[in-house]
């Protein structure tokens, strides 16, 4: 298995760091679906392919788990969809470059769980943090390092 056998497939509605992911990916050969809901504009370009699908709530996230196979790389922010990847050995980054792992997802998906039922009940946090170039920098350095993992990995 090559690194040009794999694929960069991108939970694209509400990513941030899609530029980070097409530059990157180009250096490396790889190339990147962005699976995305009609509602959002997306642009192909140079080794970048578009995939969109209807606005119901899960679309893109089934799209994409039924079309993902194993050592592909997965960015998403859905712990979900995270646990779906990972049950087919894909490795999964989300925007702010966390390698989520077999260990970790567990306890993602129950604060999720948590998290959830407080907001029903009527409690709401403040939401995630703004994005910043920091977090940017800290996303493409994480992909880089992993591809490069993976291309190394490939040669022994």
């Amino acid at each position: 298995m090559s690194i040009r056998s794999l694929q960069i497939v991108v939970d694209g509605d509400a990513c941030p760091v899609k530029k980070e992911i097409a530059e990157t990916a180009r250096i490396f050969g790889v190339p990147v679906l962005l699976v995305s809901s009609y509602d959002h504009l997306l642009r192909e370009e140079e080794g970048v392919r578009t995939i969109q699908v209807d606005r119901s709530d899960q679309s893109a996230d089934l799209y994409i788990a039924n079309h993902i196979v194993r050592g592909d790389i997965v960015v998403t922010q859905d712990y979900g969809l995270a646990a779906l990847a990972l049950s087919k050995l894909c490795h999964v980054l989300s925007f702010r470059g966390r390698l989520f792992n077999d260990r970790d997802i567990d306890f993602l998906l129950d604060s999720r769980h948590h998290h959830a039922k407080a907001r029903r009940a009527g409690h709401y946090g403040k939401g995630p943090k703004k994005l910043v170039e920091e977090d940017r920098v800290v996303f493409q350095h994480n992909l880089t390092k992993l591809l490069q993992k993976l291309k190394d990995n490939v040669r022994s």
